[in-house]
């Protein structure tokens, strides 16, 4: 398996699927080398060396995000979190110590504290979500493996080995998206499919999800070079794709060789963002295109790993994660949806900065940092400037 050249040994701390997968311990994965372009790949490559003098060494960070504090204070490690369309309530990931070493989904009531282990407890998750109407929830997990509580097993034993190890996420097949009521109950298999199910969101109204999935290279014979790149990295074939809620009505809406991922719908269910790997894997971008996947559009072009992206409610920017700074420095950014001004650097704290997320409102946001005592991945918050953001991305 190849790995990035950028293989960032923070990011690892971090997470999940949502943006791009990580092991354990490991890197970012490296989609493989492509054969032609449909829908277009990001135009960016792995040759091109970032300026120093780039224009972003700024320090609006505490203009923009006042009022910053830890969230999450309790786990191994936690990210990734979403909110409720009342935003009282945050679904996340985490780890905890246990028999489990892998992440598992909670909620947690932002006006009470109180916090929920929502899945089975089981296997792998990622990727979850609210409703943004009806009681429930989604996300996605290998509890359905019937080899699940061995791979927990073999983990940990790799873990107290030590032993030296590379890139382990393999985009299990067993992964599949399930909903269930907002306590975990009663979960059911929307995908039910072979292959790598996951990354779904619903949109405002909770009629659509979209979400990412490599099943096309389970559904069809592939040819020989096909196959190769396939068991070189199975996220070559990831695309997105729309379904009805209940599962039916499945449509993909990009074509491009390489990682399509991590999307998003916009607070009026009009566009989506997600991220976009060059087919070689050196090298991520953020796109947006209309919700039934026309008219897509590439709004970065940093030539590194950009990722991780979410619209303002506003519908008027975009903020997301890069490493164009450094290889190992991943900062907070922000663009304007159409990606006609330069982007704005947001944070400037030492320690990984990546998945951010805005509140319905738009006047808070929570990201996953590893700026905490000990250097592990928790869950930040804090308040948002608005309509300083505006000014600086020269939209007021």
């Amino acid at each position: 398996m190849r790995t990035n050249l950028f293989a960032i040994t923070t990011l690892s701390l971090a997470l999940s699927a949502c943006s791009p997968p990580t092991s354990q311990d490991g890197p970012i994965p490296a989609p493989a080398e492509s054969a032609a372009v449909v829908d277009g790949a990001a135009g960016a490559t792995a040759s091109y060396e970032a300026p120093v003098d780039n224009g972003m060494e700024t320090a609006y960070e505490s203009e923009l995000l006042p009022n910053t504090r830890q969230l999450i204070t309790t786990g191994k490690r936690s990210g990734e979190g979403y909110f409720s369309a009342d935003g009282n309530r945050l679904i996340y990931q985490a780890e905890l110590e246990g028999d489990n070493p892998f992440y598992q989904i909670f909620v947690r009531d932002l006006l009470t504290g109180q916090t929920t282990l929502v899945s089975p407890g089981i296997g792998l998750t990622t990727c979850a979500w609210i409703h943004p109407i009806e009681d429930k929830l989604l996300f996605a997990s290998t509890h359905g493996d019937p080899n699940a509580r061995e791979k927990q097993d073999a983990e940990i034993a790799m873990r107290a080995s030590a032993e030296p190890r590379g890139y382990a996420w393999d985009y299990d097949e067993h992964y599949d998206i399930y909903q269930g009521n907002s306590d975990g109950s009663d979960l059911l298999n929307i995908t039910n499919s072979p292959g790598y199910d996951a990354e779904g969101s619903w949109s405002s109204d909770g009629q659509t999800i979209v979400f990412a999935s490599n099943r096309e290279a389970y559904e069809r014979p592939l040819s020989q070079a096909e196959q190769r790149l396939f068991d070189d990295d199975k996220s070559y074939f990831m695309d997105l794709y729309l379904m009805d809620a209940d599962g039916s009505n499945i449509r993909k809406i990009t074509q491009s060789p390489g990682y399509d991922g991590g999307p998003f719908f916009s607070a009026d269910d009009q566009q989506i963002v997600w991220r976009r790997f060059n087919p070689d894997g050196n090298s991520a971008e953020i796109w947006t295109m209309d919700a039934d996947g026309s008219n897509q559009r590439q709004l970065t072009d940093s030539a590194m790993v950009s990722w991780g992206p979410y619209f303002h409610p506003s519908g008027d920017y975009i903020i997301y994660s890069s490493n164009v700074l450094g290889h190992a420095n991943f900062e907070l950014f922000m663009i304007d949806t159409r990606g006609e001004h330069e982007p704005v650097r947001v944070t400037n704290t030492e320690g990984t900065d990546i998945l951010p997320v805005f509140s319905p409102s738009g006047d808070s946001l929570a990201w996953s940092s590893t700026r905490t005592a000990d250097g592990t991945s928790q869950i930040f918050m804090a308040d948002w400037n608005h309509a300083r953001a505006l000014e600086l991305l020269s939209l007021d």
